[in-house]
């Protein structure tokens, strides 16, 4: 703390279970450990009753309800790390573009990007301590209060998801009108893909700055491409990414697990394996042991159990888990599921599937 009042990104307290980030670097742990996508979410009591009245974007502007809403799950469950409250969206409105959260809908973009000339319209310089810099003042508020309990991940979404949303306006099934633009307009997609990247980085690097203690970049909709124009318009963007913030942090010998995560993209495994991230996040889609060959070792796996399992009861939970941990292997091994909780999820089956991880882990490596 400064003597203003300002909670400042240094002096905080020492970290107590480190096996999260021991396990995103290979190394050995006493047990698997556990987070979950969208763990400070809708399917927590606690959670709606914070939420309710209030505007999404507001809430993310807020340092205070932000550090609350990540430290609530940890409340419940014994979660070896937590993700700070925020969202991939907030980088668009960096840009100055108006993104709203309609109930019902999800986000929108009242005035979505049509044609390149639109490219425009967005900040060609953005000041990112300016306009996300209540992102970094949640994350050290968070850091400080979390206690050193577990880690805290910080995390953006990558650049061809964002430009999708961009483009589309908000969600959709086809992304026909983003992918028109990489058939029609190649060009102005790199430039907006560079726009973006760039963007990412400096985001990135003030979130480590402010205690993030590792980062996880979320290419939502990569599935939608593909492999070919993965390899063009997405790749290279999320290469980039890791190896401008991995350089940037050996200056300050810094060394900060990232992880990527690109939904439905199994025919990238091979190639997202060799992206300098330490940690490679899969979907409920790809078997566990064909990941690891896949991946030959070079990185460590995390996912991906299909949420709605947690629709299952208690016992069977426990035994989806144990195979899971058994496809995977206990090392470079984060247990997690292969897309974010819906709100629709009872509390008690999370911490089912949180206990399994522990119970069944920590015996296979006794066992060993």
């Amino acid at each position: 703390m400064s003597n203003d009042g300002l909670i400042l990104p240094k002096d905080f307290p020492q970290i107590q279970n480190d096996t999260f980030l021991r396990a995103a670097r290979g190394e050995e742990t006493e047990h698997v450990p556990v987070w979950c996508m969208r763990q400070a979410g809708r399917y927590l009591p606690e959670f709606r009753e914070s939420r309710a009245g209030k505007d999404f974007f507001e809430t993310c502007r807020s340092p205070e309800a932000c550090c609350e809403l990540t430290l609530q799950p940890l409340r419940r469950f014994p979660f070896d790390a937590a993700i700070i409250f925020s969202d991939i969206l907030v980088i668009p409105q960096a840009l100055g573009m108006d993104v709203q959260m309609v109930a019902g809908k999800g986000p929108t973009f009242p005035d979505p990007l049509k044609e390149p000339e639109d490219l425009q319209r967005l900040r060609s310089k953005v000041d990112v301590d300016k306009e996300l810099g209540y992102v970094f003042k949640a994350i050290t508020l968070t850091r400080h209060r979390i206690e050193g309990k577990v880690p805290l991940i910080g995390f953006t979404g990558a650049p061809w998801t964002l430009m999708s949303y961009m483009i589309e306006g908000g969600g959709s099934n086809t992304h026909s009108k983003a992918k028109r633009w990489l058939y029609r307009h190649p060009e102005a997609s790199h430039m907006l893909l560079r726009m973006l990247t760039d963007v990412i980085v400096e985001y990135l690097l003030g979130q480590v700055a402010a205690g993030a203690q590792a980062l996880q970049v979320f290419e939502s909709h990569a599935g939608i491409l593909g492999p070919v124009e993965f390899r063009e318009f997405s790749l290279p963007y999320l290469r980039d990414i890791a190896r401008r913030v991995k350089d940037k942090l050996k200056e300050g010998a810094k060394d900060i697990p990232m992880i990527v995560f690109a939904k439905d993209a199994h025919y990238g495994l091979e190639d997202l394996s060799q992206s300098h991230y330490e940690v490679v996040g899969l979907d409920w889609t790809i078997d566990p042991q064909t990941a690891r060959e896949r991946t030959g070792g070079k990185v460590s796996l995390q996912g991906n159990m299909d949420p709605c399992a947690l629709y299952a009861p208690k016992e069977h939970i426990s035994d989806i888990v144990k195979k899971m941990l058994e496809g995977f292997g206990t090392r470079g091994y984060i247990a997690n599921l292969g897309h974010g909780l819906y709100p629709d999820m009872d509390p008690d089956n999370v911490g089912a599937f949180v206990e399994a991880v522990h119970q069944h882990s920590k015996r296979m490596i006794k066992q060993m």
